[in-house]
């Protein structure tokens, strides 16, 4: 399981570094206003959140194949509470561009959560 981690946090790191170049990239081509939420925040959260899930779905999904699945939902919403409140900052109203903010977070999670799906895909159908 260990060798799994650490194969999936370096694949993890590549994707997200990639992401984030190309991204960052991007936003100082087209936008020059300073963000709320600067971009490598927005990505280490986010590359957290995806580490974290996979690090407790692969426990307790070993543990208990059969509860893998409720395992799977219990920690997307999860992983959506810790979003709300992440983002709570914004629907309070203090960053001063809400729509570029909530794109420049949105885009990254829903990349690294492809990248998520794909790699517990194999795993969830064992279980």
């Amino acid at each position: 399981m260990i060798k799994d981690i650490l194969v999936f946090s370096a694949k993890l790191a590549a994707i997200a570094a990639i992401l984030f170049l190309t991204y960052w990239y991007i936003l100082e081509q087209f936008y020059s206003e300073t963000l709320y939420f600067s971009l490598w925040k927005v990505y280490l959260f986010n590359a957290a959140l995806v580490l974290g899930m996979y690090i407790l779905l692969r426990y307790y999904g070993g543990r208990k194949p059969d509860s893998a699945l409720k395992v799977f939902m219990l920690l997307s919403i999860l992983k959506m509470a810790f979003v709300i409140v992440f983002l709570l900052p914004l629907f309070l109203g203090r960053a001063d561009n809400t729509q570029v903010e909530v794109i420049n977070f949105f885009i990254p999670y829903f990349g690294l959560l492809i990248f998520e799906i794909l790699a517990l895909n194999k795993f969830l159908q064992k279980a």
